[in-house]
């Protein structure tokens, strides 16, 4: 057995490895020595990182003008030549999408139980009321008018009886199409003439547009939970079903989180939490972990987008021609980069004041202190690291109060500093200061960026070296019907990219249509067809 002492909140916490404790390490790629500098975490925290100033206008955020149509040609020849894949985390299961009708389904649910509540102000009932009235513009209820048949059930008959309860279980439960467990993105999201789309096939839309490359292949890259991969594929797989653009051809490719990712979890007191067979207990490290899934993809440009964050065809082509001049802004940025870094590896006499001018102007880096006193070998390798990294530009939207990260300047210990997306759990808020600079952010991040995986040489990166590891977040999380302490990775596009070369653009808000509640599926921009008016509601029919 291993022995193991940590000091916890003033007290020494002591703990034991077991020889069965050691191999379940072992297999999920972790030394004795790696989770203790783990549950190191819990003890000692993540220490805020300090605000400048936010991005803004002309001070760290640009804008398309002039130069669209030139970026638009770039991504054209980029995509041609395959060398664009897009990348969606899309683990997430519903749950949270249907937060409120599961506590509503959690206690009988009719309507005159719903109403009464709704009328003292219970605002799941009222929400619930309002999916009921309104379910026929959902694109999932026809799976669920279907789903309720196969028991010998009528939709309407039980909408026009205020039987809601056995409706709510029916989509949310194993019982019927059990949407709360499913990932996110198998949940259909719009309605066609002659078919609906589910986020999945959404994204695959959206990525016939931008990442199709000459010969039609487009290429997409999905995370997924493990016990949800082969559903998953099946969907994706089902021939015919999309109303795909003609002559394409897709590549679509999985993974799952890595269980060398998975964080230890630790009760308040410190230890390590295990289960009912006295194994420890490891949880998902959070989106952050995902770094070594990007890492791994061996691409060149990544497009990247959350799941819930899709536009029905009508509305499509704003959003990807954003997508598409950032993707020809960042080869822009790339391909400067790259004549630099060559320019300084063959010595270049003109190299050093052309690069050095690069990182100060353009990408708006600070030097160090004392680079004027370097000697000139010393400032080639200083200008060389800074070009020499993974380069990201992300679209910012203007701040509507939404929740979210967002873009600020952010000093370093060093003298100097860098753009970098910041969440607000990173920084000291009782800081009057820190505080005030946060609440002054004008744009904020709707993940939405393109970003360039590969050096000059065309090598992909080792990403993991330019993550920053102090950064990190501790939650409390329910285990057991007790609280515990969980440990999560720097945010992927927050500490996870802390050290890549970072741009940021405004894009149009329209671009960002999140689905973070099922009720955000009945706003104007995900209805799938604008021609077609909106069918009455459920409860005005009876039940004929």
């Amino acid at each position: 057995m291993s022995g193991n002492n940590r000091r916890e909140q003033g007290c020494v916490v002591t703990f034991t490895l077991t020889a069965a404790d050691r191999a379940v390490l072992a297999a999920r790629g972790l030394t004795p020595e790696k989770f203790s500098t783990l549950l190191s975490h819990f003890e000692r925290g993540f220490p805020p990182i300090r605000l400048d100033r936010p991005c803004t206008l002309g001070d760290g955020i640009d804008v398309f003008s002039d130069d669209a149509d030139r970026y638009l040609r770039l991504h054209a020849q980029a995509a041609a030549a395959g060398r664009v894949t897009k990348f969606v985390p899309a683990s997430g299961a519903a749950s949270r999408m249907f937060r409120t009708l599961l506590s509503v389904a959690a206690e009988p649910a009719d309507k005159p139980i719903l109403s009464m509540k709704a009328a003292t102000g219970d605002d799941d009932a009222r929400t619930a009321l309002r999916f009921v009235d309104e379910l026929d513009r959902f694109a999932f209820s026809d799976d669920l008018r279907a789903c309720l048949a196969r028991d010998g059930y009528r939709l309407d008959q039980l909408v026009s009886e205020g039987r809601y309860t056995l409706l709510f279980h029916s989509l949310l439960t194993p019982a019927g199409l059990h949407y709360a467990a499913m990932p996110k993105g198998l949940v259909p999201f719009h309605r066609y003439a002659d078919h609906t789309r589910s986020a999945f096939e959404e994204h695959l839309a959206e990525a016939a547009e931008y990442a199709c490359d000459a010969a039609g292949v487009a290429r997409v890259h999905f995370t997924v939970s493990d016990e949800h991969r082969e559903t998953v594929r099946t969907h994706l797989d089902r021939p015919g079903s999309r109303s795909m653009p003609p002559g394409v051809r897709f590549e679509i490719t999985y993974s799952v989180q890595k269980p060398a990712t998975d964080t230890p979890a630790v009760d308040a007191d410190g230890t390590p939490v295990r289960d009912t067979r006295g194994a420890l207990v490891f949880r998902p490290g959070g989106h952050g972990a995902l770094l070594d899934n990007l890492g791994s993809l061996g691409a060149d440009i990544v497009c990247i987008k959350n799941i819930d964050n899709v536009l029905p065809d009508r509305l499509r082509p704003a959003a990807t021609r954003s997508t598409k001049l950032l993707c020809g802004y960042l080869v822009e940025l790339q391909q400067a980069a790259f004549s630099h870094l060559v320019q300084l590896e063959r010595r270049d006499p003109q190299a050093l004041n052309a690069a050095g001018a690069f990182v100060r102007d353009r990408l708006a880096l600070r030097l160090p202190a004392d680079f004027a006193s370097m000697t000139r070998e010393t400032q080639r390798a200083a200008l060389a690291d800074r070009l020499n990294r993974p380069l990201r530009v992300c679209g910012v939207v203007k701040n509507t109060g939404l929740p979210g990260g967002g873009p600020f300047w952010v000093a370093a210990a060093d003298g100097t500093g860098s753009r970098q997306l910041v969440e607000s759990s990173q920084v000291e808020m009782d800081d009057a200061d820190q505080r005030a600079c946060w609440m002054r952010a004008t744009h904020f991040n709707p993940v939405d960026m393109v970003c360039g995986m590969c050096d000059h040489t065309g090598r992909p990166f080792d990403l993991t070296r330019f993550r920053d590891p102090t950064t990190g977040f501790i939650s409390e999380k329910s285990y057991a019907g007790r609280t515990i302490r969980a440990l999560e990775w720097p945010g992927l596009w927050n500490g996870g990219m802390a050290g890549w070369n970072t741009m940021f653009v405004e894009i149009p808000a329209a671009a960002f249509q999140p689905v973070k509640t099922v009720m955000d599926l009945l706003l104007a921009e995900h209805r799938g067809l604008a021609d077609v008016a909106p069918p009455p509601p459920l409860t005005s029919r009876g039940d004929s």
